[in-house]
């Protein structure tokens, strides 16, 4: 089964249908799936197209202490050998003291889905759920689905300009010497990270990543010393106990109001 788990949301909104495949959740988000065009390496791009409300906001996939991250099944999906999230670059929000991270407005999230047959539909039926918030908090369920064929070749303009928005790669950006020092702590772990990187706007927030998403990890210090930039976080594993890490699995994120660097791995 296809599935992209971050978080389970405790609380579920149950949504009526509306026309043309989209769901909307009392007026605060819609949502629909925007059908796409199939790619020459046989693939189907398309997206997750969400509107919500003036002043709420979803979440990113590392979505901050005051966020709750999204959860996707795709295990309905046919022809649909994966599904990869192409991430739009996310802004930072500060409220109440906790930090978030995550999107308003209208976002569309592409979907490049791998297809077992790439001469036939694909037809993709995505269960999302999501948190939008603005004062309070909202989780919200969506059942959507959209056959995807295999002969439409015309290009999203919506979905190549989100596929643009995406953060800077290490090498684009001019990020060198990023190496990560690890120390075990009671109930985890403290990795900090230092590198070479041009400043990328007025304020820069380092986000830490894992592939196993159990991992808590805690928001970031960040600091700069000319072009080094200094981050440190907690890693608190379920059982709460120190565990072995990797540092090519780590992937740091440095955003700011201007520019965005995704940097994969780092040096002891």
């Amino acid at each position: 089964m296809l599935r992209t788990l971050l978080l389970v949301a405790s609380v579920l909104m149950c949504l009526p249908l509306a026309p043309a495949g989209a769901q909307v959740a009392e007026g605060v988000v819609t949502a629909s799936l925007l059908p796409g065009w199939r790619t020459a390496r046989g693939t189907h791009m398309a997206a997750l197209h969400l509107s919500l409300r003036d002043g709420w906001k979803t979440y990113w996939r590392a979505p901050g202490e005051g966020g709750i991250p999204p959860q996707f099944d795709w295990g309905g999906s046919q022809n649909a050998r994966s599904v990869r999230i192409h991430w739009p670059t996310p802004e930072v929000f500060e409220a109440n003291g906790m930090q978030s991270i995550g999107y308003g407005g209208t976002l569309v999230l592409p979907l490049e889905v791998a297809t077992d047959d790439p001469g036939a539909p694909v037809v993709l039926a995505a269960e999302v759920s999501l948190g939008v918030c603005e004062v309070v908090c909202v989780p919200v369920s969506l059942n959507l689905s959209a056959e995807l064929p295999p002969g439409e070749a015309r290009r999203d303009r919506r979905i190549l300009v989100a596929i643009g928005d995406r953060p800077e790669t290490g090498a684009e950006a001019g990020a060198r010497e990023v190496r990560c020092r690890v120390e075990p702590i009671a109930d985890g772990l403290r990795i900090r990270a230092s590198m070479v990187l041009p400043v990328l706007g007025n304020r820069e927030v380092a986000v830490f990543e894992l592939p196993d998403r159990a991992i808590w990890i805690s928001p970031s210090t960040t600091r700069r010393a000319g072009e080094r930039l200094f981050a440190s976080a907690e890693m608190v594993p379920p059982d709460a106990r120190p565990f072995a890490l990797s540092r090519s699995d780590v992937r740091i994120t440095v955003l700011s109001d201007r520019r965005a660097v995704s940097i994969r791995g780092c040096a002891g």
